[in-house]
């Protein structure tokens, strides 16, 4: 099999900034939503920040409640109180006396046990009490914390989500409609399967990864930011050592970010290839099979699977690696909070709440680094696949028309077409049809013949318009083409070509596809005159019954199936574009016959090989590298005895043979 042209593959993005800038811009109608969206996904990581400093002081709260209050205070008062005797507070005083001296290696147990021993005058003054009350509104507090961050953050992820799908839907409706103005030279040079890969890989990838990196940045960072700042404001000496700890995830994260970003745009790229490629082969895949070409084919695959395979192992194993780092480093983290925490709880520089504050403040400053990560990598997959979509929205279009003012009525066009020294070629430096003139009368059949590559096709292309000639001009009615839009020429015209199509659908949208007020009479009557109607009335439901994409139709019912869809259509110009090639010779009479009948007064455009098919055309144009050479109806050209007659004899001699 020879291998598909295929684009190069870039080493890293072409402008990621600026994709990112461009998917955001083209974000506009829906920047309220998006603001709305980030400032309550911040306001969410806010209440998360003020619940770490609530927590420790419930913790100190309880903590404090299980210890005996021996307070300065509360000594003073006991001291001072007539109504305890003088025996209760010299036990009392002695029980002090041993606190203080041993304050730094104070054996608790010990110390419990003789506040049990004290005399219940001065132990119901001294005894553990937790502050039920304060717990109570700490409490109450912190859940009023929780549960607005969550709701917050639940509506932030709706909004994203309804932010994100109408954008993806909004981009596959500018690519829909950036199709439709396309010229055809681009889809002669592009493969149908990496078009379809931007409309459908690369935009989920954008909504998806849209969806969710977004509010984790901006939460992400917001956490990152205020952690630092609540920690300092809670303790500098914890809030350095917790910093220290992690800023080894800083430098893998710069590392790791650096080397991924191209192999995220060679994933996309490759997976377009690779659609492209599996496309090809799936539509040509009886071929594949007649030429034993299934080997070939394979050994392509794999290596384009291959390629797809390595970016992405390389951009997941690179972002995926990410989260690990993060984890080591947010454990290593806690360790080193919890051993110099402990250090300065015991030299009475700060309570147990901090410590337990800043177990949390390690996770709210470690986490967000990988979540920045995973964010940044998300964004390289939306750069990565808006540089796609962009590439595709930004394709030269077909010139606006919107200013023209002419336009020709179907219903009273007369048929007069004039070719007028006309030039083109699909590419600058090749020129396919050199000189084409002829002047085409009302109601003519008009047959074009001549070997592959003469320029048959092309002629039938530019009369529609889907190219644009390069010189000279054609006329309609007196009315040159670049002075009519497109869609004015193509509802001058039928076209029936050798490449049947039919869509999932019953028969009887097919047969009267973009036509309205087409009553299942006027169908069928066109169904008659070719020739389908009994094949029509043997399926279940008749004209209800709907073809499947793997429908087991002929080629030749399905080639009935359109012209019968060219008769409904009815207009003054009729091109057949070897439209009889697929049928047999039984049913091949019948189609001249409906052909005859579907011409009748009509300007005609006949391509055929076949050149036993239009011996009855009024005029006969043999073309020859791009250029008429002859031109006259069969017995003027078979009495000339040139190019035409040897046409036309060497099929008869194939036959004889």
């Amino acid at each position: 099999m020879p291998r598909p042209m295929r684009r190069g593959v870039p080493e890293k993005s072409k402008d990621f900034k600026g994709s990112i800038k461009r998917v955001f811009l083209s974000m506009d109608r829906w920047k309220y939503l998006i603001i709305i969206s980030l400032v309550l996904a911040m306001l969410s990581a806010i209440f998360s920040l003020i619940s770490p400093n609530k927590l420790s002081d419930l913790t100190d709260t309880i903590t404090l409640g299980l210890k005996p209050n021996i307070s300065e205070e509360v000594i003073k008062d006991i001291m001072n109180n007539e109504s305890i005797s003088y025996e209760d507070k010299q036990q009392f005083n002695e029980l002090i006396e041993y606190a203080k001296s041993n304050s730094e290696n104070i054996d608790t147990d010990k110390l419990l046990k003789d506040v049990d021993s004290l005399p219940k005058s001065i132990y119901k003054i001294i005894k553990p009490k937790i502050d039920i009350a304060k717990v109570k509104s700490i409490a109450l507090l912190l859940a009023i914390l929780y549960i607005t961050s969550a709701i917050f953050n639940y509506i932030e992820s709706i909004l994203m989500t309804i932010v994100s799908n109408n954008y993806a839907r909004n981009l596959r409706t500018k690519i829909i409609n950036k199709i439709n103005k396309l010229p055809l030279k681009y889809f002669d040079s592009h493969e149908t399967g990496d078009v379809l890969s931007r409309i459908t890989n690369d935009i989920d990838t954008i909504s998806q990864n849209m969806n969710h990196s977004l509010s984790t940045l901006v939460v992400s960072i917001t956490l990152f930011i205020g952690s630092v700042l609540m920690m300092f404001v809670t303790n500098w000496i914890m809030a350095l050592t917790a910093i220290f700890a992690s800023i080894f995830g800083f430098m893998f994260m710069g590392i790791i970010l650096s080397k991924s970003q191209k192999y995220f745009t060679q994933r996309q790229i490759e997976l377009g290839n690779l659609n492209g490629y599996i496309e090809e082969i799936y539509s040509g895949h009886n071929v594949v099979r007649a030429y034993n070409g299934g080997k070939q084919a394979n050994k392509e695959f794999d290596e384009l699977n291959g390629k797809l395979y390595e970016c992405n192992l390389k951009s997941q194993f690179l972002s995926g690696i990410m989260q690990p780092i993060m984890i080591f480093i947010g454990n290593f983290g806690y360790v080193a909070v919890c051993i110099v925490g402990a250090i300065l709880v015991i030299n009475n520089i700060i309570s147990f709440g901090v410590i337990v504050a800043f177990m949390i403040y390690v996770r709210m400053f470690t986490n967000p680094l990988s979540q920045i990560a995973q964010a940044f990598t998300a964004l390289q997959s939306v750069a990565a696949s808006g540089e796609r979509v962009f590439e595709f929205l930004d394709e030269k279009e077909m010139s606006d028309e919107s200013n023209f003012t002419k336009s020709i009525d179907k219903d009273t066009v007369k048929g007069h077409i004039e070719f007028n020294h006309v030039r083109f070629g699909y590419d600058e430096n090749k020129t396919i049809i050199k000189d084409f003139s002829v002047d085409v009368k009302p109601g003519q059949k008009i047959a074009i013949v001549g070997p592959t590559g003469s320029g048959k096709t092309t002629m039938v292309n530019l009369l529609m318009k889907f190219y644009e000639i390069n010189d000279g001009d054609i006329l309609i009615d007196g009315v040159s083409i670049k002075e009519l839009t497109r869609e004015n020429i193509h509802d001058l015209f039928v076209m029936v070509l050798q490449d049947t199509w039919v869509f999932g659908g019953t028969i009887r949208d097919n047969l009267k596809f973009n036509k309205e007020n087409v009553t299942d009479e006027e169908i069928m009557e066109a169904c008659r005159v070719v020739g389908v109607d009994h094949f029509i009335k043997t399926l279940p439901g008749g004209l209800d019954y709907v073809l499947e994409d793997n429908e087991s139709i002929s080629q030749g019912q399905k080639q009935l199936l359109t012209i019968a869809r060219g008769m409904i259509e009815n207009a003054p110009f009729l091109i057949l574009d070897e439209a009889t090639s697929n049928v047999d010779t039984r049913t091949e009479e019948l189609v001249q016959k409906a052909m005859y009948k579907l011409t009748k007064n009509k300007t005609s455009f006949i391509i055929a090989h076949r050149l036993s098919t239009i011996k009855n055309s009024d005029l006969i144009l043999v073309m020859k590298d791009g250029n008429i050479i002859e031109q006259g109806n069969h017995e003027e050209l078979l009495k000339k005895n040139g190019f035409y007659a040897e046409l036309y004899n060497s099929q008869f001699d194939k036959i004889s043979e």
